[in-house]
């Protein structure tokens, strides 16, 4: 009997070794092509002065759904973003539309291209090495929320500053920080949710992005940062 349980044991571990070993295999899978499809589009990565817009317009003829180029310094943030028909198709595909456990950067769809919406709100997934959003945690740390307090946002015609002024942890379904259109009290709800927060001065016409990724503090908890482009 003891030599019966013991074989059990062992086929058990045996298993669980096997089945340890395919994750990580997968994962590293995962993360190698993220990783080729960023350097394929990294050729395209706006710089400074004004050839910064056309390298979107470029991208553009290469995949007809992106909106701009996503840039936040001191992070490993720095990724071109779509907008697809639904918040679906590019939870799971890269900019090539085949399957991809990393994703694609996504604007909500409900959101403008423009950017004239009072709340866009863009997600991305948050990586365990860090790629797409897994930086984004960062900003929990008080000392980098303040040291790091712009990132900007390349379109095709303009390019917009973002001035970071709240990192949050909220449920999924909060319907005031995923509303798009923004209620009366965004402004005064961030402020009293927020886990790091800035004073810069907001008003009622300021253009809000909002960026989005997973917590796992809690069930259907998402990091957002929230930032004024001008």
């Amino acid at each position: 009997m003891k030599k019966i349980s013991l074989s059990v044991l062992a086929a058990c571990l045996a298993a669980l070794m096997i089945y340890s070993g395919c994750r990580a295999w997968q994962a590293y899978g995962d993360y190698r092509a993220e990783a080729g499809m960023h350097g394929a589009v990294m050729d395209f990565k706006p710089r400074e002065g004004a050839a910064a817009n056309q390298s979107v317009i470029d991208l553009q003829a290469e995949y007809p759904d992106i909106v701009g180029w996503l840039t936040v310094p001191g992070t490993k943030i720095d990724y071109p973003f779509v907008r697809g028909a639904d918040n679906d198709h590019y939870l799971r595909r890269d900019l090539n539309g085949d399957d991809a456990a990393a994703g694609t950067l996504f604007m909500d769809c409900r959101c403008a291209p423009d950017f004239t919406s009072r709340n866009t709100i863009i997600y991305g997934h948050h990586m365990k090495n860090g790629s797409m959003f897994g930086t984004l945690k960062a900003f929990a740390d008080k000392d980098f929320f303040d040291q790091n307090r712009f990132g900007a946002i390349y379109l095709p015609h303009e390019t917009l500053k973002l001035e970071f002024f709240a990192y949050l942890v909220m449920k999924s379904t909060d319907e005031k920080i995923y509303g798009t259109e923004r209620s009366e009290d965004f402004f005064e709800y961030v402020k009293r949710c927020a886990r790091q927060y800035r004073d810069i001065g907001l008003a009622e016409a300021d253009c809000i992005v909002s960026l989005s990724s997973c917590s796992y503090e809690f069930n259907n908890a998402r990091i957002v940062l929230v930032a004024r482009a001008s």
